[in-house]
């Protein structure tokens, strides 16, 4: 087995990371996902980069992903056959497996048999890639076309009722495809199959660990940061927290952290944050309240990308004024601010159309909803990483779990939970029901369970109700308690009946303003977590 590589961008550097080629997958960042659970590192990059620009990021193996198109479609993504003549192990997975077969001289036919969802296939030869399999084994398809023969060099593995070649290998050039998708929990043995590739196939070790990611992390912001001043957007939630304490790591007393009450946040959370994880880390912390300024920002707005790109572009002007105020302070006249931290995801690029072809479903404020003319160079330790990646990383930075395991909470807080105008009576009324649910959930144990539980307030919208014998007409609110792994995808928590009871019963009884909570139990797709 090959010696453990370290993930580099320095072509005279170790072998670099498992790079996933995109051509449009659902499942492309699931990918990336199950090679890091396999302890092995991994980037996502488009199809239209050329052989040439992968080979430069000296990567320890590829896979190409899946996609929507038919490899005989016009304009359809290809692979250039010299990529397979590099020396570099590579995986095709659907659409993948298909276009490495036709630029390998196989046959592709369009034969009318769909294979879509659950299907079985057996293993005729498991081979490096399917070693450790049952003859018969249940997996995810989602092809049209198929593979009607190998090409030369290749050994057939698998077969399916419209797959005649559902996986092949030629393990002697480190070439390796399946029809089906091992990157989903549908497919029974998928992370097998994967670890086969990136163990036996490519000769990797599973060594990548949040060590890593902190020393890798730690050296890239000393980089590019060298003795400059440096500003983080604190919000108290685990993202910009470790995104701080990477930092801090990195150059210590150059970084002041600021964290804006922008009076859009839930009950308690400026006192959690200015007690929690100041105390974890010793970092300085500047609270700005802002309050007065945000509301008057968004006075008379309905439409969610509106607000979310106008809290967006107040948070960057309250940093930038409390740049100055920082170097005022300090007493270093003349020394500018130059960075901004910020705890950006890998989620929050792709859903804000970061990607290739990626759709713009809608503008994260640290992403989308920045201004053009940002004053500051920004600092994203984390825009490649997942959620409980992020978590995990804390945890390896030493931070409590108070703030680790903390529930994810968007960056435009309840301004965007708010259905409606945002107002300061409409926040105080989220406010006190959210605390509820929150109190709720983690008296029932609740709270790892649940990836999140978003309370809504459909501000624009009354119905009538009864209470203390008398008619009422208040507004409803939505609980939408949702479990995932990264945010790519959820789905809706089953939280017990007598839990979301005693929720129901608390929120109608204590806030006044409601007299109606519902529940949303839709899954992500078809709806995002967040409403707007």
């Amino acid at each position: 087995m090959a010696a453990a590589q370290t993930p580099t961008t320095d072509p005279d550097g170790p072998a670099g990371p498992v790079l996933v080629v995109d051509f449009g997958a659902q499942y492309a960042q699931l990918i990336a996902r199950r090679v890091r659970e396999a302890r092995v590192y991994s980037e996502i990059v488009p199809h239209t980069w050329s052989v040439e620009q992968m080979l430069a990021r000296r990567p320890s193996a590829v896979i190409l992903s899946g996609g929507p198109a038919s490899v005989y479609a016009e304009g359809a993504p290809s692979v250039d056959r010299a990529l397979f003549e590099a020396g570099v192990p590579v995986l095709g997975i659907c659409y993948g497996f298909q276009a490495m077969a036709r630029a390998l001289g196989g046959e592709v036919a369009r034969t009318g048999t769909r294979e879509y969802g659950g299907t079985h296939v057996t293993v005729d030869a498991p081979g490096t890639l399917l070693t450790g399999s049952p003859v018969e084994q249940s997996v995810w398809m989602s092809h049209g076309d198929s593979v009607q023969g190998a090409p030369e060099g290749f050994r057939v593995l698998a077969t399916s009722a419209g797959s005649p070649v559902a996986a092949f290998e030629d393990a002697d050039r480190s070439l390796y495809g399946m029809q089906w998708h091992p990157e989903v929990k549908h497919s029974s043995l998928g992370q097998r199959a994967l670890e086969n590739f990136l163990y036996l196939g490519a000769g990797l070790s599973p060594t990548w660990t949040p060590g890593n990611v902190v020393a890798d992390q730690v050296e890239a912001i000393r980089e590019q940061v060298g003795d400059a001043r440096v500003i983080c957007g604190l919000s108290g939630g685990v993202d910009s927290a470790v995104a701080a304490a990477l930092v801090q790591r990195a150059v210590g007393d150059q970084l002041t952290c600021v964290f804006v009450d922008h009076g859009l946040l839930r009950a308690g959370e400026v006192e959690q944050v200015e007690r929690d994880f100041v105390a974890s880390t010793g970092v300085r912390l500047v609270t700005v309240d802002a309050r007065d300024r945000f509301l008057a920002a968004l006075a008379g707005q309905t439409d969610p990308e509106d607000k979310r790109k106008t809290i967006g572009r107040e948070f960057i002007r309250v940093f930038e004024q409390a740049a100055r105020d920082v170097v005022a302070e300090s007493g270093a006249h003349g020394e500018e601010v130059r960075f901004l931290v910020q705890g950006t995801l890998y989620p929050d690029v792709v859903e804000s159309g970061g990607g290739e072809g990626a759709a713009n479903i809608k503008s994260h404020h640290n992403v989308g909803g920045l201004p053009d003319d940002l004053q500051f160079e920004l600092v994203e330790p984390l825009r490649r990483l997942f959620k409980d990646e992020v978590r995990a990383v804390g945890l390896e930075l030493g931070l409590p779990e108070a703030i680790v395991w903390r529930q994810p909470f968007p960056g435009p807080g309840l301004g965007i939970r708010i259905i409606g105008e945002v107002t300061h009576e409409r926040l105080e009324v989220l406010r006190a029901a959210d605390a509820i649910a929150r109190t709720e959930l983690t008296a029932a144990g609740l709270d790892r369970d649940i990836w999140q539980c978003p309370v809504v307030l459909l501000a624009d919208i009354r119905s009538v109700g009864v209470q203390g014998d008398g008619r009422t007409y208040g507004h409803p609110v939505v609980l939408r308690p949702v479990s995932s792994e990264d945010a790519m995808t959820a789905d809706w928590t089953r939280v017990p009946y007598d839990v979301l009871a005693r929720i129901s019963t608390r929120i109608t009884n204590e806030v006044p303003e409601v007299n109606r909570v519902v529940l949303d139990v839709t899954s992500k797709p078809p709806g995002t977590i967040e409403w707007e």
